[in-house]
């Protein structure tokens, strides 16, 4: 486990060629003990286990962190940061801020990207949590741009410069469970809305999968943002940084899609046509595929399933896009069938609006084939309907 006085080591001459040589020794030996029992015949024990660790963790960031083959993690800081992805694109908004105080900053993934568009005073109530972050702003070059503080959130001074805005980042687990209401939230929402009045806007990350009733009669905007097409997050954005009601956005892509969520103007379902149309999960969150559905000259399949069809092809960034190949009801020894005259050994199955679990249909059905196909099991007419289908295309904008 990383300590205050491993970092130190870990930052000095010595502790970068350590560092050096733990990545080196894990690719032969990717066994922590092992690597970790290599490296210690040469340095101390203590500090090997450390390098070990780092260099697994800056691994496993890999998909997650720019540059993260030169920064320094916790295992519990790493689970809980946010990508670089989403973080650079929630900084964009605060560029025309002054000062940014990032509250309860963790290891720094979001004060890095923050630095980068304004200067930031990161809190956290962990001192290593703040010398990690000291050390990636120093090695991302933004140390200059961030002020470390050490303070607890739910008694925060309230003594902001004028002009600053806020990000907060509530802590969202407690003894290695989530918690699910906004009001169990380390420190709670109404606490973090306490420091409305002293700010110029403040953004609140917050979990994707909240009821929307815990924060429906606040005044802002809710985002919903999803990274490759998995939703990784909901922001509440309150004052000047607030821009509208309902928003999703789609990263890497970068597009965004506004509406009023709930206040949509309806759209008529439709029969299914040549074309089915899977909107982004942020979209679905947002409440906003009707809003899509008119982008894109679609009728939903039913009023109570998301899912859009049309007979030309759509590509957009806010969705995947299927060629519907045949449609018939639902029947197990149907299915079978259809499944072995394609010769197909690899099903992905896809379901909204049907009780039918993939899992249970998997182990139900026997594949034997080298092909592979895709069924969407959901509910046309009132009546269980599987869909066989295939990708169209890719996201693109549109």
């Amino acid at each position: 486990m990383l300590t205050r006085s491993l970092l130190a080591q870990l930052q000095a001459p010595t502790g970068q060629r350590l560092l050096r040589a733990a990545g080196d020794v894990l690719q032969s030996e990717p066994d922590f003990l092992r690597a970790a029992q290599r490296l210690g015949r040469t340095y101390p024990e203590r500090l090997a286990r450390a390098a070990v660790e780092q260099a697994l963790l800056r691994r496993r960031a890999e998909s997650k962190f720019d540059g993260a083959a030169d920064l320094y993690f916790t295992r519990e800081g790493l689970e809980q940061s946010t990508s670089s992805a989403v973080a650079r694109h929630r900084a964009a908004r605060f560029s025309d801020c002054p000062l940014v105080f990032d509250l309860g900053c963790g290891i720094g993934g979001d004060s890095l990207a923050l630095a980068r568009a304004t200067q930031v005073v990161a809190v956290d109530r962990d001192e290593l949590r703040l010398l990690v972050l000291r050390a990636n702003a120093e090695r991302s070059g933004v140390a200059l741009r961030i002020r470390p503080l050490l303070a607890e959130l739910e008694n925060l001074p309230l003594h902001f410069p004028s002009g600053a805005a806020a990000f907060a980042d509530p802590g969202r687990r407690s003894g290695g469970r989530r918690l699910r209401g906004v009001e169990t939230y380390q420190p709670p929402l109404s606490v973090v809305l306490s420091w409305l009045p002293f700010v110029s806007g403040l953004a609140i990350k917050v979990s994707p999968a909240l009821r929307l009733e815990e924060v429906r009669t606040l005044p802002c905007e809710i985002e919903f943002v999803s990274l490759g097409g998995e939703l990784k997050e909901a922001v509440l954005w309150f004052g000047a940084l607030r821009r509208g009601s309902r928003r999703a956005t789609v990263l890497p892509e970068g597009e965004t899609i506004e509406g009023e969520g709930e206040g949509e103007p309806d759209l008529d379902p439709g029969p299914l046509q040549s074309f089915l149309i899977e909107p982004d999960p942020a979209v679905l969150r947002a409440g906003l595929v009707r809003r899509l559905g008119a982008m894109l000259g679609a009728q939903p399949i039913a009023r109570d399933i998301a899912f859009l069809t049309t007979n030309e092809p759509r590509r957009s960034p806010f969705a995947r896009t299927f060629r519907v190949l045949e449609a018939a009801p639902f029947r197990l020894k149907s299915l079978q069938q259809r499944l072995d005259e394609r010769g197909v050994g690899r099903l992905t199955v896809k379901r909204r609006g049907s009780a039918v679990e993939p899992d249970d249909l998997a182990r139900k059905l026997r594949l034997r084939g080298d092909g592979e196909a895709l069924v969407i099991l959901t509910r046309l007419s009132g009546r269980q309907t599987m869909i066989l289908a295939e990708p169209f295309g890719n996201k693109a904008a549109g």
